[in-house]
């Protein structure tokens, strides 16, 4: 079985530091990097995005909001026009700045209160991923598994990489527990690994409540702005690599080849 751990990376801001992300960049098979609008800059992209080269790890965009005030997390309503250009105008810095460095986007993640609000509104899922074929239809899209972005990717035809989260709890309905509550964030690494390797080998979503839906998993998602984000990359890794799995980035997958 291919698997691929995916992070975000490159989100400078005021309440999040890029300093982890070296170390991370060294573990995962595939970055989703900031784009300006919720966090980051030029010169972070152009740093994550070397060293990424280096590494083998596959880049992509992590477009959001234009709100580096709540960090992307504040649902904001947007017509359909502007929810187009914020995704174009976002792939379109990035890739730009990778062709600088010799390398190219190859998927997509939204971001924040934009991805959250796309895994419910089937609508606003359907804008982001006609926006993501707009720039280039061979893009993947890599959205949380079971999910209205999941539901429109696949109406479209496109590449789609499903994932879950390793960090994150799962209300009954199959939606991130909010992190207004306690409950939302898993920050021991041991319980993350134990979690995930059963999750990718049943291929279903362990919900909070003990509750398991089926699903297809791609990829797994550890957040870099967690603390404990480095040790439980490194768990989950050697993890799925001793359980058999085979780690890939994204673009290298069977499937999207």
């Amino acid at each position: 079985m291919e698997i691929n751990i995916n992070c975000d990376l490159g989100e400078s801001s005021k309440i999040h530091s890029t300093e982890n992300d070296p170390l991370l960049l060294n573990i995962v098979n595939s970055a989703n990097i900031a784009c300006g609008y919720h966090a980051g800059d030029k010169k972070t992209m152009e740093k994550t995005i070397e060293i990424s080269k280096i590494n083998q790890v596959s880049i992509g965009a992590h477009p959001s909001f234009d709100d580096k005030e709540n960090f992307g997390r504040k649902k904001i309503n947007l017509p359909p026009a502007e929810i187009k250009k914020l995704i174009i105008d976002q792939i379109n810095l990035l890739s730009e700045i990778a062709q600088n460095k010799k390398m190219q986007v190859t998927h997509v993640k939204p971001h924040g209160a934009l991805n959250n609000m796309a895994c419910e509104n089937y609508e606003l899922a359907a804008i982001i991923a006609e926006s993501i074929i707009q720039v280039n239809k061979d893009l993947i899209f890599l959205v949380p598994t079971g999910s209205q972005m999941e539901k429109a990717g696949k109406k479209f035809r496109m590449k789609i990489a499903s994932e879950i989260f390793a960090d994150r709890n799962y209300e009954d309905d199959g939606n991130l527990i909010s992190r207004t509550k306690k409950n939302a964030m898993i920050t021991d690494p041991i319980i993350a690994k134990e979690r995930i390797i059963k999750m990718v080998q049943n291929q279903a979503l362990n919900c909070y409540s003990g509750k398991q839906i089926p699903c297809e998993i791609d990829s797994i998602c550890v957040h870099g702005d967690e603390a404990s984000a480095v040790n439980t990359a490194k768990e989950i890794r050697t993890g799925l690599l001793k359980s058999g799995v085979t780690l890939m980035s994204l673009d290298k997958m069977k499937k999207f080849i």
